[in-house]
Parts: C-alpha cells; structure tokens; sequence
C-alpha cells in the first residue's frame, strides 16, 4: 500500500515552497515526488527535507506558479546546485527567462507544460496540467496534479475565484486554496490605499470570506483535506481564516499553513 504526502516549507510573501510525494509501502520511501515554487534557500529545503528523512533525490522537478519573487526567489539557486527539470507553461516561462532572478540558470532545466492536457512529470507516477487565475504577474497558474489515481489541486495568488478552478476543485482530493486577509484588517491595517486596492481588486489575493464561499462551491464527498495558503502576516491570522472557512469544510480535514516555518509531512491518502 501507497501513500500520498504533502509538505509545506513557507507559505506567504516571505516566500512559498511545498513538497508533493509518492511513498512506498516501508511509509519511508519516496518513489516520486515534486516541488511546487522556489520560495526558499536550497540550504534550508535541503535541511527541511532531512527533518523527514528526505533528500534532493526525492523529488524529480519543481513546477512554477508565477514568477513574483516570494515564489521564484531560490530557482536560480535551485538550478545551479539541485539541477531538477522546472516545468511551466510555455509564456510563464518566457516571462522567467527575463527576469534577473533566473537569469541563464533556467535555460538548461526549461520544460513547458502543454496547455488543456495532463503532462507527465514522473513517467507514470505524476502527471500534472495547468489552468490560469486571475493575479498581476506576467501569468498565474493552478495545477492539477494527479499521483497515480490521487488528484491534488494547489490554487495561490488568486485575485478571484474562476469557473475553471472552481471545477478542478470539485474533482480533487486535496485542495490548497488562498485565504490571504481579512477585510477588515486590511481596511484598518498599515497598507496604503493603492496597495489596499491592489490587493482586494481582483488581480491581487482572495479574503478569507471568498476562499469561504470557494470552499462552499466546490466542497464534495471525496474532498478529504483543505489548506488554506498565503495567510497575509499584518492582515489575516491562522484563527480568522480557519474560523471562516470551517462552516463550509463539512467533513474534510481543514488547516491553515504557517507561514514562515515548515509544516508536517502530512498523509493525505492511503492507496
């Protein structure tokens, strides 16, 4: 028997990193694995990985959301001493191969993603197809990730909620959704009003009542874990977005990821 294992390294604008795996029935080792963003150090990956008996070999490519610099700080870093395929649709990584934090570092590593199929990242084991959401980078991608017939779905950065993501979550197991501020923090917070416009306009983060009524729309029988993600540290708290959301969770298992610190290696399923 199998079991599917998820990892939160950061989560948030100090940076986003997770982990993503297949695990043999010894429970310890990993027969397939993935990287969803650069948001941390190699160092510190490296260091998070071996608190749970991991190492580089564990995963085999590291998938991109966007290239806003809390996500894609560390993948210069990552394709100069980790050295794994970084895959991404074909304009998100035209936009990566201009920014200065990849630089030629990527060029050797570059895998697109073809658009409106499933792409094979393990031969066999994890296969992983994009849909765009609504944020202002260069372009904003959720994924589908499906670990032999397990299907996870990571949506961050998400100004507002499509029909298309909406849909993927409704098939999904898991699911990672934003759940960036609470309103009326932002509105009484330090941000500017520009920035405060930003944010909540519709190309910026999703609230904690709109990953609510996300949650709401797309919770189904087979939904067995929900993450809320990219918690804002001066306007949301791990209570009001867990708080929020908790009515609509019903049976699936509802958590807020930390921000700065790691998170368990966490068992999403048994196969």
């Amino acid at each position: 028997m199998s079991s599917v294992r998820f990892k939160s390294f950061s989560s948030g604008s100090c940076g986003n990193c997770y982990f993503l795996g297949l695990f043999g029935e010894d429970s310890r080792r990993c027969e397939a694995g993935v990287i969803i963003d650069a948001g941390v150090s190699p160092r510190r990956l490296k260091k998070e990985l071996q608190s749970d008996g991991l190492c580089f070999d564990d995963f085999s490519a590291v998938l991109i959301t966007h290239d806003h610099f809390d996500h894609i700080r560390a993948l210069g870093s990552f394709c100069k001493h980790i050295r794994k395929p970084v895959w991404a649709s074909e304009n998100l990584h035209r936009a990566l191969s201009r920014h200065s934090i990849t630089g030629a570092e990527l060029s050797s590593f570059r895998y697109c993603l073809q658009a409106g199929r499933w792409n094979e990242i393990v031969p066999g084991r994890i296969s992983a197809r994009f849909f765009k959401v609504p944020h202002d980078a260069s372009e904003t991608l959720g994924y589908a990730i499906l670990l032999d017939d397990f299907k996870f779905v990571i949506m961050t950065d998400i100004g507002r909620m499509t029909d298309e993501a909406l849909n993927w979550a409704r098939q999904a197991d898991t699911v990672v959704i934003e759940s960036n501020y609470d309103p009326d923090m932002l509105r009484r917070g330090p941000y500017p009003p520009d920035l405060q416009k930003r944010i909540r306009g519709g190309h910026g983060h999703l609230s904690n009542p709109e990953c609510a009524e996300a949650i709401r729309e797309f919770n189904h029988e087979g939904l067995s874990h929900i993450f809320l993600c990219h918690l804002s540290e001066h306007n949301n708290t791990p209570e009001l977005a867990y708080k929020e959301s908790l009515p609509v969770a019903g049976a699936a298992s509802l958590a807020p990821l930390p921000r700065q610190t790691a998170s368990p290696l966490i068992t999403l399923a048994w196969q």
